[in-house]
């Protein structure tokens, strides 16, 4: 229930009301805290780590809201368990010890966060301990900086760690630092994108994580450094992008992994006001991050005792990735950090707006995306990313199109072919069981505001793609090369479903529409080479990101051995007269000529496919 969230209820318009969702968001931890302040364990649940990393997790990911408010210079009451846990965590002999540091552990993850939190809290959190102590966190944070990390976004946590160190007057070698710098150079393209690793994901982790932590280091660094020019700048060119992924109210694309850190989405704002970085105009910087956590502030995300759950929308397990513990969600608590500003700064003090919309799509090469933003709603046509070493990877990263609105599936049984949504993906079948679905891609061209995939769902089964925007609605092209007849089930968008069979849904030759009284979504042929069927799918429950139970409009049929065309177009949108006067426009088959010219002349590759393929 709503009422659950700690945001609930708060209007989220001023400062007070920021530091009110901290309070507030922090309170239902305390009860789990360890006698000794090192851990918070919050659920039986297991992540791929080891327990004590897990409670590590709890402790330390609220420490990106709470160590901003040393430099504000509010009043906290826990600093002292705070200081306390940190001491007794990274002390060998006492029973809530953290444990030692092994390669791309868990606890590097976490130590960027206490690496934060001593370089702008020394006062509370370090000068309180006492000489030994302080030597048992000195050579913890220099045993942990050495160890191998992954290649991504955790280089940045070395950069965290060593900031502390610098600021506190501890030694260390500033070479393994300069190292992760300029290897993390190298997942920038341009633009103000970059990628997570060299690997084909640009995600949120782009924004919650490499330009968030690139800003503080903008922020805190000396300055006449080299890198802190370069990471405001990068933030500059990014924003205005980025903020094409957020709706009217507040919603952000679903897309990608790590979705359970939920309004941590909005940390890229965060931390351009952090940086003092004025990249779109601060009243817009503020609406866009103010209307963000109130678009949360609406949802269920919190258990009966307020702590956040796993899930997105509502809790959910379904969705989550096996490095989710359940402190995990508290990396949420990076979209405090403007509590290090004063009520004076011209970020609290700007009139909240949002940026202007653009009335025509906007294309992004670098993710592979085309941006099309209808009433409460931006929609991403995609292709060119892949996962293929975490849960639900396809569902993540491949679908043809991500929604703020609608969020996006993940399937739940392998075995389901009649049962499964398959929203916004097309799936083959052998035997009307198993299935396959878009992984990967061989090929992804951008022009103009469409895209074009090519695919293999089998060894023996190409596909070429082309997703097209047209107005409210996209349309698809698949033409299909198959040794073999196969089923093929093609899905919309998953709206919400209402209880008691209370939605207007229907069925028909060629076209399924499903309208629950605030939302449409259709499905329309529009003259395939073969026959298919509408189908309204009662999909299973807690699937969805957003709804915990969807319809999904679907069409199917089946293809012979050979060459198939299938072309439909595909909406979905609010109720009432915007959705009536969509649903009486659907549009024409494209020129399919025009769109190879299209491709021929304009298309230039997508940036995510430059990147080395994950071994399949």
């Amino acid at each position: 229930m709503a009422r659950f969230n700690p945001l609930h209820g708060n209007p989220l318009k001023s400062r007070a009301d920021v530091r009110r969702a901290l309070d507030d968001s922090f309170a239902p931890l305390l009860p789990y805290f360890s006698q000794g302040g090192a851990r918070v364990t919050l659920s039986g649940a297991a992540a791929h780590f080891d327990r004590a990393a897990a409670d590590l997790e709890g402790f330390a990911r609220p420490l990106w809201g709470i160590a901003p408010l040393a430099l504000s210079g509010d009043r906290f009451d826990h600093w002292p368990l705070l200081a306390r846990g940190i001491a007794n965590g990274t002390d060998p002999s006492h029973p809530e010890y953290w444990g030692d540091v092994r390669q791309k552990d868990q606890r590097l993850v976490e130590l960027a966060a206490i690496g934060f939190a001593l370089r702008l809290a020394p006062q509370h959190l370090w000068e309180p301990l006492s000489d030994t102590q302080k030597d048992n966190v000195r050579r913890y944070l220099l045993t942990a900086r050495e160890r191998g990390y992954a290649d991504n976004n955790w280089k940045f946590f070395r950069v965290m760690v060593d900031m502390a160190l610098d600021h506190l007057g501890i030694e260390f070698d500033r070479s393994l630092t300069e190292t992760f710098q300029k290897e993390l150079d190298d997942f920038y393209i341009s633009d103000g994108w970059y990628r997570d690793g060299n690997y084909r994901r640009i995600d949120h982790y782009i924004a919650f994580a490499m330009h968030f932590y690139g800003l503080i280091y903008a922020k805190l660094s000396k300055p006449d450094d080299a890198y802190a020019e370069r990471y405001r700048q990068r933030a500059r060119l990014f924003a205005g992008d980025f903020a094409s992924w957020f709706d009217e109210d507040g919603g952000t694309l679903a897309f990608g992994r790590s979705m359970t850190y939920r309004f941590a989405c909005g940390g890229f704002w965060a931390g351009l006001a952090f940086a003092d970085e004025e990249a779109l105009p601060w009243g817009e910087i503020k609406g866009l991050y103010l209307q963000h956590l109130r678009w949360w502030a609406k949802k269920p995300i919190a258990d009966r005792d307020g702590v956040l759950s796993i899930g997105y929308a509502y809790p959910q397990l379904t969705m989550s990735e096996s490095y989710n513990s359940a402190g995990s969600p508290y990396w949420a608590f990076k979209a405090f950090l403007p509590l290090a500003l004063p009520e004076s700064h011209p970020f609290w003090q700007a009139e909240e707006r949002l940026p202007e919309p653009s009335a025509s799509p906007k294309p992004l090469v670098h993710p592979g995306m085309v941006m099309m933003r209808t009433k409460g709603n931006v929609t991403a046509l995609s292709s060119g990313q892949e996962n293929l070493s975490m849960r639900g990877g396809p569902e993540k990263y491949a679908k043809f199109a991500y929604s703020s609105r609608y969020g996006f599936g993940v399937e739940v049984d392998e075995r389901g072919f009649k049962t499964n949504g398959f929203d916004n993906m097309l799936a083959f079948s052998e035997d009307g069981l198993h299935y396959r679905v878009r992984e990967t891609n061989e090929k992804v061209l951008l022009a103009g505001a469409s895209l074009r995939a090519t695919w293999k769902p089998f060894a023996d089964v190409a596909v070429e793609t082309t997703l097209v925007a047209a107005g409210d609605w996209h349309i698809r092209l698949h033409r299909i090369t198959s040794a073999r007849s196969l089923w093929v089930t093609e899905g919309g968008f998953a709206i919400n479903r209402n209880d008691g069979d209370r939605d207007a849904m229907s069925e028909e030759a060629g076209r399924a529409t499903t309208d629950c009284g605030t939302d449409i979504s259709a499905i329309i042929d529009l003259g395939s080479s073969i026959d298919r069927h509408g189908v309204a799918l009662k999909a299973l429950p807690n699937t969805n990101l957003i709804n915990a139970k969807t319809t999904v409009p679907q069409l199917r049929g089946q293809i012979a051995a050979g060459e198939s065309v299938l072309i439909c177009a595909v909406f979905a949108g609010v109720s009432g007269p915007e959705g009536e006067k969509a649903m009486a426009s659907v549009p024409a088959i494209p020129d399919l000529e025009a769109l190879d010219r299209l491709f021929a002349r304009e298309g230039v590759p997508v940036s995510s496919m430059a990147a080395r393929g994950e071994p399949q």
